[in-house]
């Protein structure tokens, strides 16, 4: 490593990797918390039947559907910067209000904008990286980003059992609501969109970074548009596959204390530990995943062994039934490891299939299908574990969804490259 090479590894990573690792968090505290709060006796406070807490529970992510083109158009012609700014400040405000609500139709407005306000992060946060972080490196960063969402529901397990034991569910939302409002102008003093905009970044430092990531630009097909960039077959298998994976994903994360909590006699406290344990697992499978999926320059082959070793684990959780508390667990750690190991592959190889001026706009086309996904996935658990009294027939679901999403990313081949024109910082 030359000495410019570890310059901009400290000046860079040092810098950017934890605002965007904290900011990400943040978003992830205040959208998988409610399930603690249900557990917590918010759904009897507030009398919400079953089917209306999978209701509540899932329309987050149909709000969340609804903004994430248009937050990757903003982010890339004029600044992902103050679109992330702004939304850590609305974001704040709605999760801390999900504490003072008493009237369920105002929790469903509130629960729906919550999924608005974070709708621009993920697209939002890809970009930014995307100008900061080159090839070689940003399975890395994804990870790292990424790594917002196991490691925040780790301790956030632990910690929002031990809030609604100490200050009752309502006491959990308003406190955990309070830091990304304060943690807004941190975002903002601390980040530049581009390198060029950053004071503290060396000019030995700025100028060949700047030139590997034009470099790399010149190896795309040109693809005009947004709406032709969401024509090409890649995108369009991967928003399938995203679709399905992401009925596992977050049917396990929004309801995995409830889960926990069936049938078990357990403490909401002791819950809450026991939900940990698939995102530590988590945690240590996508650092190391994108460590050897950026070292052999590959992405494909790190995602979709994982989405059916996933599937194989709900499987296998909905053949014990409640057979075996503790094995039926076990096999959930690996289910919840396995479903986040393949997120910085899977985000890098996205950003690897289209030129700049539309990988944006590609990158939120297929989250908002994960939003749908999401919406089904949570909803559908909830439903399901309420009409049944038990999880089997969820983990059920959820395996079926992940097969799906595993097979479907088996259909993907390597895109085409070829030489030409460097687009400029707007995509021209």
């Amino acid at each position: 490593m030359t000495a410019i090479d570890r310059q901009v590894y400290t000046g860079r990573w040092a810098r950017l990797i934890p605002i965007a690792f904290i900011t990400y968090s943040l978003a992830y505290v205040d959208r998988a918390n409610y399930s603690f709060g249900a557990a917590g006796g918010m759904a009897t406070d507030l009398h919400i039947t079953p089917e209306a807490g999978s209701l509540l529970g899932a329309l987050f992510f149909l709000g969340y559907f609804f903004f994430q083109v248009p937050a990757a158009y903003y982010a890339q012609k004029y600044s992902a910067k103050n679109l992330i700014f702004w939304s850590l400040i609305l974001w704040g405000i709605f999760a801390a209000a999900t504490g003072l609500l008493t009237d369920i139709r105002m929790l469903y407005v509130d629960r729906f904008m919550l999924g608005v306000m974070e709708s621009v992060v993920l697209p939002g946060m890809l970009i930014f990286l995307s100008h900061w972080f080159t090839k070689a490196e940003r399975s890395r960063a994804n990870t790292f980003l990424i790594l917002g969402n196991p490691i925040t529901v780790l301790w956030m397990s632990i910690v929002s059992g031990y809030l609604v034991q100490a200050f009752g569910w309502r006491g959990m939302f308003i406190i955990e609501g309070a830091p990304p409002i304060l943690w807004a102008f941190v975002w903002r003093r601390m980040v530049e969109d581009w390198p060029a905009q950053a004071k503290w970044l060396d000019p030995a430092e700025r100028a060949p970074l700047e030139q590997k990531l034009e470099e790399e630009q010149r190896a795309f097909a040109p693809v005009k548009n947004y709406a032709a960039a969401f024509r090409t077959p890649s995108v369009i298998i991967l928003a399938m596959q995203y679709f399905c994976w992401s009925i596992g994903v977050y049917g396990f994360v929004i309801w995995l204390p409830s889960m926990l909590k069936t049938g078990s006699g357990l403490s909401i406290v002791s819950v809450g530990w026991l939900a940990a344990g698939p995102y530590l697992a988590a945690a240590v499978l996508m650092v190391a995943t994108s460590y050897f999926s950026d070292r052999q320059g590959e992405r494909k082959v790190f995602v979709w062994p994982y989405l059916l070793i996933g599937a194989i684990a709900f499987y296998g959780s909905y053949l014990l039934g409640s057979s075996n508390y503790w094995l039926s667990y076990a096999l959930l750690v690996l289910a919840g490891g396995a479903m986040y190991a393949p997120y910085g592959p899977y985000f890098a190889w996205i950003a690897e299939m289209l030129p700049r001026n539309v990988a944006g706009g590609a990158i939120a086309l297929i989250n908002c299908c994960g939003a749908l996904g999401s919406f089904v996935g949570s909803y559908v658990v909830g439903w399901l574990n309420g009409v049944t009294g038990t999880s089997s027939a969820s983990f059920a679901f959820m395996a079926i969804a992940l097969l799906a999403g595993g097979l479907l990313t088996l259909t993907l081949h390597r895109p085409a490259r070829v030489s030409g024109p460097v687009l400029d910082a707007a995509g021209h």
